[in-house]
């Protein structure tokens, strides 16, 4: 049994710290990285294809593992495994920051999302598990808004970083948080685990799935560049049949790690199309958009950083009364207009190129599609929760997160393909912003197409829930994980 923490306690703010410092570096590091690919590229040479895999490495490791290891701490020790996670990123930081060459980085991009997998629904999971019943709620709400403030500083402080010396203090900046939050914990944050857990953790099955993503990214990735060459179709093949047989372990096995019940409801499953093709539109928009204004329009690191602070602070504005606003009227309304105002937004992003200026070509689609984000993203998040059954609301949560996170992972992988962008054409303003525009009607019409899809959601799905999560640091990499319902009550 955990120690219990109650709240305005030394301990209570120590403990709170700590966890914001976990989620906030990893939430800090995933909108750093977008200001400073273009540096990346110039310095390391790199092509589209190895920009790709920059991102794509981190969320494939992230998206494949998320699942796994929320279930690692509830049987080892949620204070261990976040540790654990905390260190392996700031090791895998430090790698990332020395890296020399594209490949490398790559490689240290992987490990990096390997430690953000540990940590992620770590945060949560010891606030829920060491607090006190009555002060738990206070404890998220605190935790949410103090870490979304990583989200809304993050391009701002990439662009300070960037221009201060290199693209490589945007990685080196996590050492000195990890240290301290790793000192945290150990002197302030007590253990807890599951007893009731028994047996070993599915980790087979992770792996499988995890090979299904990096096949099918991999060869989505390097199809333009190479062609259908033997590489390309056998990573495909092996990730399409990994693929397949994940999802026969899951429909046959006694534990898996996604039950096949939580799909027999048809607003879960909406709900997660809807997720999908959002996130894959918003991750494809936001890591353009950077490259856009800095390469086409000239905008500095800095500068582009702050360009999109505007979502951000949208986002923290009206996150909890949008969540609020659907618990009173169900949430389909909100779930079909948010994406079209996402949509609408990306549309009016079009007129961003060379000559525009920052008030009237890009802030009136930032302020667009921020308000369509912020109808959608708490009121998707409480959808998915409450239409699963108690028992799986967990899964349910990491299901819908690494949906999210293979939204944004398959969008990087294709969208550069589709609009035209191979090689080194990111480099070049004119080849840039006619597929940044051909990207933004792409995801324009993927964004909408996930809003008309909510049309079959069932508006009454929140009625019986008596919590909408507040979401103050919902942003563009992905929903706010929930810890399984097993954490529910420790004391």
């Amino acid at each position: 049994m955990a120690e219990t923490v109650v709240w305005g306690t030394g301990r209570a703010k120590a403990v709170l710290a700590t966890t914001i410092l976990g989620s906030g570096m990893a939430m800090l590091d995933s909108t750093i990285i977008n200001v400073a690919l273009p540096r990346i590229g110039a310095e390391l040479e790199a092509s589209v294809a190895g920009l790709q895999w920059i991102l794509d490495g981190y969320l494939l490791a992230l998206a494949s593992l998320i699942l796994i290891a929320g279930s690692l701490g509830d049987r080892y020790g949620r204070r261990r495994v976040f540790t654990f996670g905390v260190l392996w990123f700031g090791a895998a930081s430090l790698l990332c920051g020395l890296a020399p060459t594209t490949e490398l980085l790559v490689v240290a991009r992987v490990l990096q999302g390997i430690g953000g997998a540990l940590l992620t629904p770590g945060s949560l999971a010891i606030l829920q598990s060491v607090f006190a019943r009555a002060d738990r709620g206070r404890a998220i709400g605190a935790w949410s808004g103090l870490s979304g403030v990583a989200t809304a500083i993050g391009p701002l402080l990439g662009g300070l970083l960037v221009q201060a010396w290199s693209w490589r203090l945007a990685f080196l900046i996590n050492l000195p948080i990890a240290a301290l939050c790793v000192w945290l914990a150990r002197r302030h944050v007590p253990e807890s685990r599951d007893e009731a857990l028994t047996g070993r953790p599915n980790i087979g099955e992770s792996v499988i799935g995890a090979i299904g993503l990096a096949g099918i990214t991999g060869a989505l990735v390097e199809a333009p560049v190479r062609g259908l060459d033997a590489l390309v179709v056998t990573a495909g093949v092996l990730g399409v049949l990994s693929l397949v047989v994940f999802v026969v372990l899951q429909r046959r096995g006694s534990d898996p790690l996604v039950p096949p019940q939580l799909f027999a409801n048809r607003t879960f499953v909406l709900s997660n199309a809807l997720t999908f093709l959002v996130y894959a539109a918003l991750g494809g928009v936001m890591v353009l958009m950077v490259l856009q204004l800095q390469v086409s329009l000239h905008y500095s690191p800095t500068a582009s950083g702050l360009a999109s602070v505007p979502i951000t602070l949208i986002l923290l504005a009206l996150s909890a009364r949008s969540g609020a606003l659907a618990q009173r009227i169900g949430p389909r309304a909100q779930l079909v207009g948010g994406p079209v105002l996402i949509g609408v937004g990306m549309l009016m992003l079009r007129w961003v190129e060379p000559g525009a200026g920052y008030w009237t070509g890009v802030l009136p689609g930032l302020l667009v599609f921020g308000f369509g984000l912020a109808a959608v993203v708490a009121p998707v998040t409480a959808t998915v929760l409450a239409a699963a059954p108690d028992r799986y609301a967990g899964v349910a949560s990491g299901v819908n997160n690494a949906v999210a996170r293979t939204g944004s992972l398959v969008a990087v992988a294709v969208l550069p393909a589709v609009a035209g962008l191979t090689g080194a054409q990111y480099a070049d303003p004119t080849a840039l912003t006619e597929g940044w525009q051909t990207a933004l009607l792409v995801c324009a019409v993927a964004s909408v197409v996930g809003g008309l899809m909510a049309i079959g959601v069932d508006n009454r799905v929140l009625e019986p829930t008596p919590e909408v999560p507040e979401c103050h640091s919902c942003g563009v990499d992905g929903p706010p994980a929930r810890v399984p319902e097993s954490l529910g009550d420790p004391d």
